[in-house]
């Protein structure tokens, strides 16, 4: 029945929200399609509600309280890869307003921040300021045409999201910079990637730039990259493999770690000078 669940969450709720699309736009659909949509979608929510009772039972049966079983009930009948997305887009919002009080999330006093948005920051600008005229010049051009009133808000309301998307990944990367701390290094991209490195486990950190790198967060052979605008330019080797948690919540086992920083002598200088184990 989790199976079904799953399987019709991600089927009839995606068809209902373009039915909602379509009715705001203006569009007219003929009654018994609405209705058949709207029976579909009861019948889904009556589906979801009987599955998650039945985990919720079976959680309080073995013995958890209201609170854990809720949480294991959600986290079972929701797929990881949906919570997460939802994490990002909650964490990304409170990344604007650390922005905005000029805050900084997770540095603890003591430690040394690591910044690494500045090689994206003039790609974001351009595509920021991109987006906005396209934003105006588009609702313009729909007015001009006579484009009805509810399209034209739906347009709007995806160019709008689009834009608070680009300035919450600015923001993320920026309020969440990379930390070394006596303890750990910790690197992230926004809210996207956030890996922490227990010191004892680096063996050597150096410097070596590449611009060719293929994605965000990669892993092959072991090897872990973190890159910003396809660059990287600190290698971190580490004695033993850690575990890393991917953005979407895969799981991968590495010993290298490479990954970009503005000023990337900062990292080399601050592990190099804490009184833990002697780093190469």
């Amino acid at each position: 029945m989790l199976r079904i669940a799953r399987a019709a969450m991600f089927t009839v709720l995606p068809a209902e929200l373009l039915l909602a699309v379509l009715l705001v736009s203006g569009v007219s659909l003929p009654v018994p399609v609405i209705v058949v949509a709207e029976l579909a979608v009861v019948s889904v929510l009556v589906l979801e509600g009987v599955t998650a009772y039945r985990l919720f039972g079976a959680e309080r049966r073995g013995g958890a309280d209201r609170r854990t079983a809720l949480r294991a009930t959600f986290r079972r009948l929701v797929p990881i890869q949906v919570i997460k997305v939802m994490e990002f887009e909650l964490k990304g919002l409170a990344s604007l307003v650390l922005w905005v009080a000029r805050r900084r999330h997770s540095v603890p006093p003591g430690s040394t921040a690591v910044a690494y948005s500045k090689e994206q920051t003039p790609t974001l600008v351009a595509f920021l300021f991109v987006m906005i005229v396209e934003t105006v010049v588009l609702d313009l051009l729909l007015m001009a045409t006579g484009v009805p009133a509810g399209p034209r808000l739906v347009v709007l309301v995806l160019h709008l999201y689009g834009i608070v998307f680009v300035l919450a990944l600015g923001a993320a990367c920026v309020t969440r910079p990379h930390v070394v701390t006596s303890g750990e290094l910790r690197i992230r991209y926004g809210v996207y990637f956030d890996l922490r490195i227990p010191r004892d486990l680096i063996s050597s950190v150096r410097l070596s730039r590449n611009y060719n790198e293929s994605g965000m967060v990669m892993v092959a052979d072991g090897r872990l990259g973190v890159a910003v605008s396809s660059q990287t330019n600190v290698i971190v080797e580490l004695t033993e493999p850690i575990t890393v948690v991917r953005p979407l919540g895969g799981l991968a086992e590495v010993t290298s770690v490479r990954f970009f920083a503005d000023v990337p002598n900062t990292v080399l200088s601050t592990l190099r000078s804490l009184p833990h184990r002697e780093v190469s």
